[in-house]
């Protein structure tokens, strides 16, 4: 994994990075890998990636949660049901888009056997296409490499760039992958954090814009255009939030994204899912009425909670370009890194004029 955005002192917003600029800087929150990487018989680049959203049984107490489709072309599972109940009960998982049944089957596996009197579960899984440098047709992610991606787990650091269900994306022509970054604010004299994660295999080269810079006016190496691709983005927060005000920030993703360059186009998928594990939903509560807190939804500290989550989406982005390494897949198809020291003496460059 190469150096993270933030180590280049490079700021988005105003807004303070938690510890680890990551989405486990949100407690309770744990992220895990599983990378496949095989050559012979076949090109494998492809993995799982795992967000576990909260501390203790999330399948018996589940945290609050939205999603949000910016534009549709996904193969998602879940998310009819977080939509009707405004909760999630299982890890969410990421992977590519011909195993997403495959990791689903073996999320479901997982909760019956820590779960003996299950008999109904709504896996969470979220997929991208890595076709262009994974052989995708051998649905090559089975379930010991779930089970080992959940079996993995961790809070504070974790890998990204080029790893788990990011091993085989590509952004904006460059390699892609996973992404991460956190901001803290103040609310009633207290810290809260809203964690990021993204899973970026979308845009063009000439799209691309980090800082203002449109890169494209810049680098005319040769990289490996995706076109509409998809990004799926994981909001994680401990600010007490409603189903409905989840959705609200749940939106907003769609700025972050733009802000990098990307056009949401017509057979592109945008998919956020949003959650909050300060308020957990108790399935087997003794009384009929429970008291949760939620936020007063004034406008001061509404437009704060939008304006972190659209700069932490707008970092996230660029962090799995930086992080990313160069892989090279199926068809001797090269997915060239994002050439970051090139950009950052122009940034500095540009900073001397302003």
């Amino acid at each position: 994994m190469r150096k993270r955005v933030k180590d280049y002192g490079i700021e988005f917003g105003s807004f303070p990075r938690g510890k680890y600029n990551s989405i486990t800087d949100v407690p309770g929150v744990k992220v895990g890998h599983c990378t496949i990487r095989k050559d012979i018989p076949i090109i494998v680049r492809t993995g799982v990636t795992v967000v576990i959203p909260g501390e203790g049984d999330v399948y018996n107490s589940p945290v609050f949660a939205a999603a949000h489709v910016i534009n549709g072309f996904g193969k998602s599972i879940g998310l009819v049901q977080i939509e009707e109940l405004g909760s999630i009960e299982t890890p969410i998982l990421l992977t590519n888009t011909l195993n997403v049944g495959i990791v689903a089957d073996a999320l479901v596996e997982y909760i019956l056997r820590s779960h003996p009197n299950c008999t109904t579960v709504n896996p969470v899984v979220c997929e991208c296409n890595d076709g262009k440098l994974n052989d995708i047709r051998t649905r090559s992610v089975k379930k010991e490499n779930v089970f080992s991606a959940l079996q993995e787990v961790q809070s504070g650091v974790f890998e990204t760039g080029s790893v788990g269900a990011g091993t085989g994306m590509i952004c904006y022509g460059y390699k892609g992958g996973i992404g991460t970054s956190s901001r803290v604010i103040m609310l009633d004299e207290s810290k809260y954090t809203i964690g990021v994660l993204t899973l970026t295999n979308f845009g063009k080269r000439e799209e691309l814009t980090i800082k203002g810079i449109m890169i494209d006016d810049y680098f005319k190496d040769q990289v490996e255009e995706t076109g509409d691709g998809s990004i799926i983005i994981i909001i994680g927060t401990d600010i007490p939030l409603t189903h409905r005000q989840l959705k609200r920030i749940a939106k907003r993703t769609s700025i972050g994204i733009a802000r990098t360059g990307g056009r949401c186009s017509n057979s592109s998928g945008e998919i956020c899912v949003a959650f909050s594990n300060s308020n957990r939903r108790l399935r087997s509560a003794d009384r009929n009425i429970y008291t949760i807190k939620t936020i007063a939804e004034n406008a001061k500290v509404t437009s704060l909670i939008f304006d972190a989550v659209i700069d932490g989406v707008e970092e996230a982005i660029i962090d799995s370009l930086f992080t990313a390494e160069a892989v090279k897949g199926r068809n001797g198809k090269v997915a060239r890194a994002l050439p970051v020291e090139e950009f950052i003496s122009l940034f500095q460059r540009r900073l001397r004029f302003l």
